[in-house]
């Protein structure tokens, strides 16, 4: 990879240092901490929030017609996510035991805490508990696929990626044969070595 691209993925790192700091400042400025995963408000701020609560019933009368027609529809949905989150779990505590590449925790991906707002009545907290599980898991698994591809083909497309992991900037450039074998010997090594972090 040349120096010029290794400055401008340095950079983004750093931006995502300075995105990480401003959720930070954010958090003081709504007056919560974080013990766990367990979210602690001050007691004005539960106040506060407990007045902009609208009631499930209001909720329910003010929703248009069709959004209440569809919304079992968005809801089985969540029976194929479960399906394809126990389907890569298993996969990847088989597949990464032989692989020597480390398992990718769930609860790094999974964040459920936002059913503890105060200001969201009880349908609004199922809502964000599916939505959630739904795009957690979605990166849970996104990140097991991602070092599978590492492991077994990390190689650049010739065309663009949208939405490409974090694990695809390492990858060889399309068409470099002659590093292929020793970079592939490398990924392999670096994942073997990696250590799982929170991505949120």
């Amino acid at each position: 990879m040349n120096t010029e691209l290794n400055e401008l993925l340095a950079e983004i790192r750093r931006l995502q240092e300075e995105v990480e700091k401003r959720w930070d400042a954010l958090r003081e400025q709504f007056n919560y901490t974080l013990e766990g995963h367990k979210v602690r408000f001050a007691a004005e701020m539960r106040r506060l929030h407990k007045r902009y609560k609208i009631s499930a019933i209001k909720y329910l009368f003010s929703a248009r017609p069709l959004v209440l027609v569809t919304s079992p529809v968005a809801y089985i949905m969540v029976l194929p996510l479960v399906l394809l989150d126990a389907s890569f779990t298993v996969y990847q505590h088989i597949c990464f035991r032989v692989y020597n590449v480390p398992r990718v925790r769930r609860r790094n991906f999974i964040v459920i805490d936002r059913h503890q707002l105060a200001y969201l009545n009880n349908i609004e907290k199922l809502n964000c508990v599916y939505c959630g599980y739904a795009n957690g898991m979605i990166a849970y698994v996104e990140e097991i696929i991602a070092r599978t591809e590492q492991y077994w083909c990390p190689i650049k497309h010739a065309q663009r990626v949208l939405g490409a992991h974090d694990h695809y900037r390492d990858f060889l450039d399309y068409g470099d044969a002659e590093n292929y074998q020793s970079k592939l010997v490398a990924l392999r090594k670096a994942l073997s070595e990696l250590e799982d972090r929170p991505k949120r």
